[in-house]
C-alpha cells in the first residue's frame, strides 16, 4: 500500500480480478474475455478430432453400400450435446470427463463402422453394421417403447416394495439390539441365497405371474436395503443419539427425525445396490409367462437368433439404465445435500 501525492493507492492482484483504489474511488480493471485459451481447452480436443476422422470416415463413399444417414445423425448429435456441454459448464474435471467419455464412443463407432462396413472383418450375422442397427431402433421404437411401460410396472412395483419394507425394518432391527440378535443369522443364511431360486414357488403360490415376477425382483431389492439400513443404525454416532436422549424424544420421533436421517447414507448406499439387482432380475422376471418387455424383447430375438434386433434391444436398455440411475443420482444428492 502506498501514499502519491494526497490519493491512496491500493493494488490487489490476481488471475480474474484486479482493482485499483485512487483518490478514494475505486476502478474496476478489466476482466479477461474468453479468446485464444477457451477455444484451444474447447475446440481442440482428442473427442473433437475422433469426431472429424469418424464423420470423414462415414461420408467417404464406398461402392455398392448406401449412405449411413442415421449414423451421421447419431454422431451429429453427440458432438451437439458435448460442445453444448462445454460452453454451459465449463469445470475443467467436468470437460474433461465429458470428452473422454465421447472420445470413447467415437472410437467404438469407428472401429465398429470399419470392422464391419469398411473391410467386413467381423461376421455381419452376428456383429450387424452400425447403420442397419440403428435404423432398425428407429423402426421398433414404438415396440420397445410398449414394452418399457410394462418392464417399468415390474420394477417400480418390486422396488417401491422392497424399500417400503426393508427400510422400516432395518429401522427397527439396527435401533433393537436383543431383536438384531435373533434375525442376524437368518440374515446370513437368507441374503445370499439367488432370488431366482424362488421362481417355482412363487409361480405355485401367488396368483398371477405379474405378482410372481414382482416377488422375484422384491427379494432382490429387499436384503442390499435391509443390511445396509441396519449398517446405518449402528453407524450413528452415540454422542448424536445420546444428545436426543436428553431432549427426552419418543421413540417414533427418535427413530423419524435423527436415526432415520443418521442412517440415510448407507440407506442410498444399499437402494443402489438394489435397483442393480432390480434391473439384473427384470429379465429373469419377465420370463414367467411375459409376453412383452425390454429384457423378454432381447430374450426372444436371441432364441432366433435374430442378432440385429438383439443388438438394438441392448442399446435400448443401456439407454434406459443410463437414464434411470442418472435420476436416482440426482435423487440422492438432494437426499443427502445436509453432507455438503
Amino acid at each position: 500500500m502506498e501514499r502519491v501525492g494526497q490519493g491512496l493507492s491500493c493494488r490487489r492482484s490476481g488471475p480474474a480480478h484486479q482493482e485499483t483504489l485512487t483518490e478514494g474511488r475505486v476502478r474496476p480493471a478489466p476482466t479477461a474475455i474468453p479468446g485464444d485459451g477457451y477455444v484451444t481447452n474447447n475446440l481442440i480436443t482428442t473427442a473433437n478430432a475422433l469426431f472429424i476422422v469418424l464423420l470423414a470416415t462415414l461420408l467417404w463413399p464406398v461402392p455398392g453400400m448406401e449412405e449411413p444417414y442415421h449414423l451421421v445423425a447419431l454422431v451429429a448429435a453427440i458432438e451437439a450435446v458435448y460442445l453444448l456441454r462445454g460452453i454451459f459448464f465449463r469445470g475443467k474435471s467436468s470437460s474433461t470427463g465429458a470428452g473422454d467419455v465421447t472420445a470413447i464412443i467415437y472410437l467404438f463407432l469407428l472401429a465398429w463402422h470399419l470392422a464391419t462396413a469398411r473391410f467386413g472383418v467381423l461376421d455381419t450375422m452376428l456383429f450387424p453394421q452400425p447403420e442397419a442397427v440403428l435404423a432398425l431402433f428407429v423402426a421398433e421404437l414404438p415396440d420397445m417403447l410398449k414394452g418399457l411401460v410394462n418392464s417399468l410396472i415390474l420394477l417400480v412395483s418390486g422396488y417401491l416394495l422392497a424399500l417400503g419394507t426393508a427400510v422400516p425394518l432395518g429401522l427397527l432391527v439396527g435401533w433393537r439390539g436383543r431383536l438384531f440378535r435373533a434375525v442376524n443369522p437368518f440374515t446370513k443364511v437368507l441374503g445370499p441365497i439367488p432370488p431366482i431360486v424362488y421362481i417355482p414357488y412363487a409361480i405355485a403360490l401367488l396368483p398371477s405371474f405379474r405378482a410372481a415376477s414382482i416377488f422375484v425382483i422384491f427379494i432382490g431389492a429387499f436384503w442390499p436395503v435391509f443390511i445396509n439400513t441396519v449398517h446405518g443404525v449402528f453407524n450413528i454416532p452415540k454422542g448424536l443419539i445420546d444428545s436426543a436422549r436428553v431432549l427426552n424424544l419418543k421413540e417414533p420421533t427418535l427413530l423419524l427425525r435423527v436415526i432415520l436421517p443418521g442412517a440415510m447414507p448407507s440407506i442410498c448406499t444399499g437402494a443402489t445396490l438394489a435397483l442393480v439387482f432390480s434391473l439384473v432380475l427384470l429379465t429373469a422376471a419377465e420370463l414367467i409367462g411375459a409376453n412383452s418387455g425390454i429384457g423378454w424383447y432381447v430374450k426372444n430375438f436371441a432364441d432366433f437368433a435374430d442378432y440385429q434386433r438383439v443388438i438394438v434391444g441392448i442399446f435400448f436398455i443401456s439407454i434406459v439404465v443410463t437414464t434411470i440411475t442418472w435420476g436416482t443420482e440426482r435423487l440422492e444428492r438432494h437426499l443427502l445435500r445436509w453432507r455438503n
